[in-house]
């Protein structure tokens, strides 16, 4: 039995997949901050 089966392949892939995924959902909740701490910033401004 070697290493690679289309098993290990399918549960590596899906671990890889789910680490891509949380640090793209950090991405977007960090954009998502910054726009409202930008447009508080621009509402006190004025």
């Amino acid at each position: 039995m070697g290493r690679n089966n289309p098993k290990n392949i399918k549960a590596h892939n899906d671990k890889l997949h789910k680490e891509q995924n949380k640090e793209k959902n950090k991405k977007v909740v960090r954009k998502e901050k910054l726009k409202e701490i930008v447009r508080k910033f621009n509402e006190s401004k004025e």
